[in-house]
């Protein structure tokens, strides 16, 4: 099996891609979808475009892809996340915060714990329910860039689950839910300050 990839449905400014493929390292799908991703976007073929991950600048330093074209690096941002063999990539400007989770349909057991026990909702919770509250919070996290340094918890969400934050910062994400093919996927774009 070859990694099939799949345009997800996103707001205008960003543009995402799922693929699933057991046979793909997760390293070689991120590199694969972006590269498809960004030779759309400029009109070129991807194997005109490189990728590489930056180096890391110290111990626990969570490095990032990074694109380029003719030695040229690219003002993209490739935001990724991974569940197993599925990843979804994402592109966007530099300057807008995004992030991404994506989780299986039908969650482990140990999975549906680990949500419980972090999450705001109630004991007995729909295990649905529960898993795209999950999803949400996880995606406003991978905005955020704190990421693992920021419990679960601290993330709050408007009733309707479109607008997510952290107590203790300014910003707002705009949540999109781009679910497909038995796989839950949210989007948190950073939401412009009102000036």
């Amino acid at each position: 099996m070859t990694l099939q990839t799949v345009l997800l449905d996103t707001p205008a400014g960003v543009s995402a891609r799922l693929g699933w493929d057991p046979a793909t390292t997760v390293h070689d799908r991120r590199r694969i979808i972006a590269k498809e991703l960004i030779a759309t976007k400029l009109g070129c073929e991807p194997t005109d475009i490189r990728i590489e991950r930056e180096a890391p600048r110290g111990f626990g330093n969570h490095t990032r892809l990074i694109a380029s074209r003719d030695g040229v690096d690219l003002p993209i941002s490739i935001v990724t996340a991974s569940y197993r063999a599925a990843t979804v990539v994402a592109i966007c400007d530099p300057d807008v915060p995004v992030g991404i989770d994506i989780r299986d349909l039908h969650p482990e057991p140990a999975d549906v714990r680990q949500m419980q026990k972090h999450s705001h909702l109630l004991d007995g919770t729909a295990t649905d329910d529960l898993l795209q509250h999950w999803v949400r919070v996880q995606a406003v996290l991978e905005a955020d860039g704190r990421a693992a340094r920021v419990a679960p918890e601290h993330v709050r969400l408007d009733m309707g689950r479109h607008k997510g934050w952290i107590g203790d910062r300014q910003v707002q994400y705009a949540l999109t839910d781009i679910s497909r093919d038995g796989w839950v996927i949210t989007l948190a774009v950073g939401i412009p300050p009102k000036e």
